[in-house]
């Protein structure tokens, strides 16, 4: 499904990534209680757009692909349905509204899409036919070939529309600028810092105060169910080494497959680069000059490594002497691969022109098209094979071991030993607890969490390389505990109360004496019992040690030096502070950041736009009664998901 942003054109890689919301592959839809079937009876219609019917359904579809790649939290379900569904409705409204103003879709523009994005039914560039076409779908998305092009419609009269109202985000040069100073101005500042944590070592906790406290809360302290737990782990590192593949069979493999040994004529070349994009004609001039010079170094005997490094404005290969590493054909721009293939190992280019820039070219080795013989493959396909066979081979071990711990669930040590596999007992455990050796997971927690005394968990993958599968052997009930097992957290408890309540008291001292004591830090801060601490010159992006988070200082970066301000509050923290310092942005390294500046100015206009276009086209059609959005069934199906 992936390889769909492969697509050749920018305008389809766009509306590619768009539709994966709505049509991803490898979906797996299960239907809440409640809204099965009669998809279109009034409980289950979310919102109706023009003629249109957004369902339960539809919904359901989208929240539970977003459930199964952990887009969000499964508990906070709820919170997040009615943001989706949000999202849904003003995306179809957007639609609705573009074919209102003339936009239209051919189906030779879903044909395009569809071949974009399932190229599985284009075999030698001919269609496979409907029938192939609706198993996909029905298999791999759970819709129908109307359900899935009507959503394809929709998406790309989305795209069509935004893209003409997001056409023309102008950023001026006085807001590159601004965000440039933004970026790179700096401040240094003495300070005084009013938290919790400052008044812990002050705290002092009595047992009289722990046990009152606990008799007063006992209902807060449960001890959750605990079960005993036994574990075996298939282990990759383990089974690999018991896995050997006959030198006769690599033959095999190898002589079947030759076409995947062989490589195409590729050379290893170095380069430098000096860009002319976005450039004037003046400044082309002068980087053909620097680099008809370079050239002129090089030949005679300057090192190519130290002059990149030094010269040349590709970023990606200038740290390492301008190297490419081994190129193909079709890798590069077509002047740039007639050259480099055309050159000789360790000759050098004259200086040649792409659509990039000027550059000098040094091949340093060359290989003609061959096949690679079967010694040279022979540990990369063992390799392989090893790891094919590895995979199946844990996968039949974990089978067999929960088989047999179904049979007998107490037996697990006998069966880990018997298979070659680790064991481990896990005494009195609760779901969040690390499991030594192995480590744990939100699966494997919620496998053993649901299970009775005598229970095998599925076979669970843990990390990417062990397989593991549980008995519980024994379960303890949830109980009231005693005041020893929680003796240390009800010390927590109280020692953070009582450091709170004395950096409350400590703020409010604070601003008094902001206010009194005329700036003098150092007066503030023995009032206090405190100290005025020194930053380092830091910027809005630094985290400057001492300070919770610099995202609230901006009052401080628009002062001026001397200045005291505050307080600030944020973060569990309360400043007043001092300006000492401010160090101005270096405008004339501007030109450097210029272009990513503007294109991160212009992302964030054009969100901004579009977000304002879409909530207005959404009001719009609401008060036209073009929309309607069934907020109960909204409510009903959120309610649904948080239960």
């Amino acid at each position: 499904m992936f390889d769909l942003f492969r697509s050749r054109t920018r305008a389809v890689r766009y509306l590619l990534g768009a539709l994966l919301m709505l049509v991803a592959i490898s979906m797996v839809v299960t239907l809440i209680p409640g809204f099965v079937g009669a998809e279109f009876a009034p409980e289950n219609i979310i919102a109706e757009i023009g003629d249109d019917v957004l369902t339960a359904r539809e919904v359901q579809i989208i929240v539970q692909q977003q459930l199964r790649n952990n887009a969000f939290p499964r508990d906070m379900a709820g919170v997040y349905v009615p943001l989706i569904i949000n999202q849904m409705i003003a995306d179809r409204a957007v639609a609705y509204q573009a074919e209102r103003l003339g936009f239209r879709v051919t189906d030779a523009d879903v044909a395009l899409v569809v071949e974009s994005m399932m190229p599985q039914l284009y075999q030698d560039g001919k269609f496979v036919g409907r029938e192939v076409y609706a198993q996909v779908l029905a298999q791999q998305m759970n819709m129908t070939i109307p359900e899935f092009e009507r959503n394809v419609r929709k998406q790309i009269l989305l795209t069509r529309l935004s893209n003409f109202v997001l056409e023309g985000v102008v950023v001026s040069e006085r807001e590159i600028e601004e965000e440039y100073r933004r970026r790179h101005e700096k401040i240094k500042l003495d300070y005084v810092s009013v938290s919790p944590s400052d008044f812990r070592s002050r705290v002092g906790v009595t047992a009289e105060e722990m046990k009152e406290y606990f008799e007063r809360n006992k209902a807060s302290y449960q001890l959750g169910e605990k079960r005993n737990v036994e574990l075996i782990a298939v282990e990759e590192a383990a089974v690999v080494k018991t896995i050997q593949v006959p030198e006769e069979e690599l033959r095999r493999i190898y002589q079947s497959s030759q076409d995947r040994f062989r490589t195409p004529e590729r050379v290893k070349a170095r380069h430098i680069l000096l860009m002319t994009t976005g450039k004037s004609e003046e400044e082309k001039a002068k980087a053909k000059a620097k680099a008809e010079e370079l050239l002129k170094q090089l030949k005679s005997g300057a090192d190519f490594a130290a002059l990149a490094k030094a010269h040349s404005e590709d970023t990606g290969t200038k740290d390492n002497g301008g190297d490419l590493g081994w190129i193909t054909r079709g890798q590069t721009v077509e002047n740039f691969e007639k050259t480099a293939f055309a050159l000789k190992p360790n000759e050098l280019s004259d200086v040649i022109t792409t659509e990039y820039g000027y550059h000098i070219i040094q091949v340093l080795e060359k290989e003609p098209a061959r096949l690679r013989p079967f010694e040279e493959v022979k540990a990369e396909l063992a390799k392989e094979e090893s790891t094919q066979r590895l995979y199946d081979r844990m996968q039949e071990l974990a089978d067999q071991a929960r088989a047999e711990l179904v049979k007998n669930p107490t037996q697990g040590e006998q069966i880990a030993g018997r298979l070659g596999l680790r064991f481990l007992r896990l005494e009195k455990f609760t779901p969040g607890d690390p499991i030594p050796e192995i480590g744990g997971g939100a699966d494997l927690e919620e496998s053993i969490r649901s299970l009775a005394k005598g229970g095998v968990t599925p076979v669970v993958q843990v990390g990417n390389n062990r397989l593991v599968v549980a008995s519980v052997t024994e379960v303890f009930p949830a109980r009231q505990a005693e005041f020893a097992e929680v003796e240390d957290r009800i010390r927590e408890t109280l020692i953070t109360q009582k450091a709170q309540e004395m950096a409350q008291e400590a703020v409010k001292r604070l601003e008094e004496l902001a206010k009194t004591a005329g700036g003098d830090l150092e007066k503030i801060a023995r009032a206090l019992g405190l100290a005025v601490k020194t930053t380092p010159e830091f910027g809005r992006r630094d985290t400057v040690e001492g300070i919770s988070s610099t995202a609230y200082l901006e009052e401080a970066f628009k002062a001026p030096v001397g200045q005291v301000v505050g307080p600030l509050s944020a973060a569990g923290q309360t400043l007043l502070v001092r300006v000492t310092k401010r160090v101005e942005a270096d405008m004339s390294r501007l030109k450097d950041e210029r272009t990513e500046i503007l294109n991160a100015l212009r992302r964030q206009k054009a969100q901004e736009r579009k977000e304002l276009f879409e909530d207005g086209v959404l009001a719009r059609l609401i008060q036209e009664k073009k929309v309607k959005i069934h907020d109960r069934n909204i409510q009903r199906l959120a309610a649904l998901y948080r239960s």
